[in-house]
């Protein structure tokens, strides 16, 4: 008899736009399954360390990674800073970086706040912005991340010359 692989996705996966996804910090169980996402970037949001197997599998599958937020200062429990999503939105928008992850730990309010943007960038109105971040985030939902996403200005962000079509 055959063995059968099995592909788990990892918590909280999602499809953001073709190519890009969501999801918290997965464990070996879900490296089968990103590997058939044949990822090329995974941008991490997280103030603490990723642990090492995901580490040495980002490492073994050649995948560019960047670790945003990462500071001595930053508690898990502090919002995402504005430079933070800025440079998330600036990697997310450069289509030479996809097949891309947006990650944090739990793929709730770090990862929510930065999709949020973006999907505040594609000029999504703000109830389906709430709603999408409210289904990720589950009975945790923190007011000020939705704050946070109603009041960040898309002026800010620089969107390149071929950018991805869904922008």
């Amino acid at each position: 008899m055959a063995h059968s692989q099995h592909y788990i996705p990892p918590l909280n996966f999602g499809i953001v736009e073709e190519n890009l996804y969501r999801s918290g910090q997965p464990n070996e169980l879900n490296f089968p399954f990103l590997e058939k996402l044949g990822l090329r970037t995974v941008v991490y949001l997280a103030p603490e360390e990723p642990n090492q197997r995901f580490l040495n599998f980002i490492d073994d599958q050649e995948i560019q990674f960047h670790h945003l937020g990462l500071s001595p200062s930053t508690s898990t429990w502090d919002p995402i800073s504005e430079e933070v999503v800025l440079e998330a939105l600036e990697l997310m928008l450069d289509p030479g970086n996809y097949p891309m992850m947006v990650m944090c730990n739990l793929g709730r309010h770090r990862t929510g706040t930065v999709i949020g943007c973006l999907r505040k960038l594609q000029r999504w109105n703000l109830t389906s912005i709430f709603e999408e971040y409210r289904r990720y985030a589950g009975p945790k939902v923190r007011i000020l991340n939705e704050q946070f996403i109603e009041l960040f200005d898309t002026d800010l962000v620089r969107v390149p010359v071929g950018c991805p079509k869904w922008l």
